[in-house]
């Protein structure tokens, strides 16, 4: 997220920006992106009127390239703040208002069980859709002109998991119908809506929205391997989910747009529009805005970001003119690699918050190198039933039978436990968590697979031990 100041001191009079950063942040993010092991990080901060921008690593891993503050990194989630505001630059236009029923606007959902749902609920994550409903994605990679319309066209006859306007869930799905309002109320792509109307005019000359293209001047994603980093070469944008996290910015990009946020000037919208984004939409959301988390207790403003292989945070404290955005070019995995204090410490400590790192580390770990290790254990549960069958031919009774297939039903328990019930904790199907966590997944799968191996040769040494018996000459 980086900058060249065009039409930005409209936005911001007197913001200017240095090169380097601030000691102490810089010393934050120097240990704690060593400590991290990510590739690379950048970030960039306001102060005292000043955008400050550093990193640390590599754009990719092993290949030498450093990442600077003027580097892209796809922003994910934050990217839903850009298609709230483009939404209220629309209301502001008078082709929208925030509380029209989406089907005003999307004749898809005329006569579909969301046809009530506002574009409000929608930009406030209450209209109802889960977050497994928003991480649905029957399209795949289709990369069409028309793929957004053609996603949202399905959305249209999802029946909503919870009644509109009385829960709150965050779910991808509410910002990629957003999107679609915007594109057919202006007539234009989400990108060239994104591109023409808040990425220009803020002058973020090194920031573009996913259109389906491959981009080399992206940051590489690397996924959590083992212990260790995978790196996505592919830097290929994903146009279908564009409003929901396909805006690409630098680091020096994000500051610019987050100090316009706070700058309490009617410039791309009008101030009171931006303090009512900025703000609890509802008591049904006292903790999100309009495209915002929002802490009342700190007075913060913030989104976090999470593509495969990317994850991003970015933080307003608008009361006091302080910003920050930390961009990091990995997922972190659970336990091992984990990007979270790294993200935190920096943005943290440049909006001048005290950082108080998360617990429970090892038994993150711990979990996961149990699915690790599962796996060898009913390998070696198998070698144990060749090695002792006589053993297990010997069972006999309503005892020896229980010890028989026992073992089969706690093996689909864990089958359900592995490949339902921990994804669907996370609002993701085992395919989507394949995405993020390959490795992790692969445990799952691999726990799965040996486990039911193991029950069934248990079982099928028993009972070819009774046929061979039976066709023994006496």
């Amino acid at each position: 997220m980086r900058l060249i100041w065009m039409l930005i001191f409209l936005a911001a009079p007197g913001l200017a920006w240095a090169n380097q950063p601030l000691t102490p942040v810089d010393e934050v993010a120097r240990s704690e992106w060593q400590r991290s092991s990510v590739p690379g990080v950048a970030y960039a901060y306001i102060e005292d009127d000043e955008i400050r921008a550093g990193a640390h690593g590599e754009s990719e891993a092993g290949r030498g390239d450093a990442v600077t503050g003027d580097t892209p990194f796809p922003l994910g989630s934050i990217s839903k703040s850009f298609t709230a505001l483009a939404v209220m630059q629309r209301v502001e236009a008078g082709q929208l208002r925030l509380d029209d029923a989406i089907s005003t606007h999307l004749p898809a959902f005329a006569d579909g069980p969301g046809q009530a749902i506002t574009l409000r609920q929608l930009l406030s994550h209450t209209s109802g859709y889960s977050t497994l409903q928003g991480n649905e994605n029957r399209l795949g990679q289709d990369i069409g002109d028309d793929v957004l319309q053609r996603q949202v066209d399905q959305i249209a006859g999802w029946t909503p998991a919870n009644p509109p306007g009385q829960s709150w869930a965050y779910s991808n799905a509410n910002y990629l119908i957003l999107g679609a309002v915007i594109e057919t109320v202006t007539g234009r792509s989400y990108a060239d809506y994104i591109q023409t109307e808040i990425l220009d005019p803020l002058g973020m000359s090194r920031s573009f929205v996913a259109d389906g293209s491959t981009r080399p001047e992206m940051v590489a994603a690397h996924l959590p391997w083992f212990g260790g980093r995978w790196a996505l070469r592919g830097r290929e944008t994903d146009r279908l989910n564009a409003p929901a996290g396909g805006v690409i910015a630098s680091a020096r990009d994000v500051a610019v747009y987050l100090d316009m946020m706070m700058n309490q000037q009617d410039d791309l919208i009008s101030a009171e529009h931006k303090a009512l984004m900025m703000r609890p939409a509802s008591e049904v959301a006292p903790f999100y805005g309009l495209g915002w988390y929002i802490d009342t207790t700190n007075q913060t403003v913030s989104h976090t970001g999470l593509i495969p292989g990317i994850e991003t945070l970015a933080i307003m404290r608008p009361a006091e003119r302080q910003a920050a955005v930390v961009l990091v070019n990995a997922s972190g995995g659970l336990g091992f690699g984990e990007t979270v204090n790294l993200r935190y410490a920096v943005a943290l400590r440049a909006v001048g918050l005290d950082f108080y790192p998360g617990g429970g580390v090892w038994g993150r770990k711990t979990l996961t190198l149990t699915f690790w290790v599962l796996p060898l254990l009913f390998v070696c549960g198998i070698a144990i039933a060749g090695f002792k069958r006589a053993g297990l031919r010997a069972k006999a009774g309503l005892a020896g039978q229980l010890s028989l297939w026992f073992p089969l039903v706690i093996s689909l328990a864990l089958a359900w436990v592995c490949l339902a019930l921990l994804p669907s904790l996370f609002g993701i199907s085992i395919a989507t968590l394949s995405r993020y966590q390959p490795d992790w997944t692969i445990g799952l799968w691999a726990s799965t697979a040996s486990s039911i191996v193991w029950a069934v040769f248990r079982l099928a040494v028993y009972h070819t031990a009774g046929q061979a018996m039976a066709g023994r000459p006496r």
